[in-house]
């Protein structure tokens, strides 16, 4: 049987989860999870995640096991904007950017049409300094937001530009974000998934597609802010990486933009309100060896401190 508690006083983000006896096999929570679906499911969404603490999933494979328990399917990660590694099957590492980089709150590839409803992590190798995975409530977000915040972007909703090159220059290669060689096979992925895109006269691509800032949770009818706007907006950049980059290009062929979906450009202001906010609701915890992290891509934003030293999570999107 499962133990539901906090994981630390007070803090109900993210909701503890741990066996009766310690140092539970995987395949018990395995078997619990195939017969409690519903009990699981309104954890979830009641909080938003659950970190499941105590069990024994002995590496990617066990841990593959367990987010196939916990979703319909899981699904590949190409397009999306973080560099990983494929570990295994349908398992890869949670993101390779700088350690020394923080990665601000975000729905996982909230720009894509086939957004994850849930995100799994897995702690392979706890990290020592920092690194902790970051947390927050879609829907606390949602209530502290100015209401004129709230309907500029529930109206003009938000573009997101992204600037792949051809295998040198700032950012990520097309071949790298797709995982393909063939301008071919790009086309019909980006096709299918509703892009606008443009080759460049030096083999580069870019893409824009205009997606939702606000939206209701598909099954609990909840209104969420569910965008990447400020992450992607280059004031979310370093000063020194921005003067960098636009010493080199203008804003707009920065390796990511952002603006609203009739293409006029997001207020500053309003990008540091949401900003605000989202630090104010970030909730942290310290990952444990074999924690796994359960999400409701709709619920929870995460998002990941620096760190120094050894660190590997692995994920899974589902």
């Amino acid at each position: 049987m499962v133990v539901y508690s906090e994981v630390q006083p007070a803090s109900p983000l993210p909701r503890l989860a741990a066996p009766e006896r310690a140092d539970a096999a995987a395949e018990t929570l395995i078997a619990y999870a195939s017969a409690h679906r519903g009990l699981i499911a309104d954890e979830l969404y009641r909080y938003g995640a659950i970190l499941f603490r105590g069990f024994r999933f002995g590496g990617a494979d066990g841990f593959q096991a367990f987010a196939s328990a916990m979703c319909e399917s899981l699904q590949e990660y190409a397009g999306g904007n973080s560099p990983r590694t494929r570990v295994s099957g349908s398992i890869f590492t949670s993101t390779e950017y700088s350690q020394r980089a923080k990665i601000s709150l975000h729905n996982e590839a909230s720009y894509l049409r086939a957004m994850p409803r849930r995100i799994l992590f897995y702690c392979d190798v706890a990290p020592t300094d920092r690194g902790q995975t970051p947390l927050a409530d879609c829907r606390r977000i949602y209530r502290r937001l100015r209401p004129d915040l709230i309907e500029r972007f529930e109206t003009r909703r938000v573009t997101y530009i992204n600037n792949m090159h051809d295998g040198a220059g700032p950012g990520r290669g097309w071949r790298d974000v797709f995982g393909a060689t063939e301008r071919a096979e790009v086309e019909r992925r980006l096709d299918a998934d509703g892009y606008e895109y443009t080759w460049k006269p030096d083999g580069g691509l870019r893409t824009s597609i205009v997606a939702d800032a606000v939206a209701r949770h598909p099954e609990t009818g909840e209104p969420i802010w569910i965008n990447q706007a400020e992450q992607w907006h280059p004031s979310s950049l370093a000063p020194a990486t921005w003067r960098a980059l636009a010493s080199m290009m203008p804003e707009a062929d920065f390796p990511h933009h952002a603006c609203f979906g009739d293409g006029t450009p997001l207020d500053e202001d309003d990008l540091a309100h949401i900003r605000q906010v989202m630090d104010e609701e970030e909730v942290v915890f310290e990952w444990r060896p074999e924690d796994v992290l359960l999400c409701d891509n709709y619920l929870v934003m995460h998002g990941r401190q620096p760190f120094s030293g050894p660190r590997r999570i692995l994920c899974a999107l589902g």
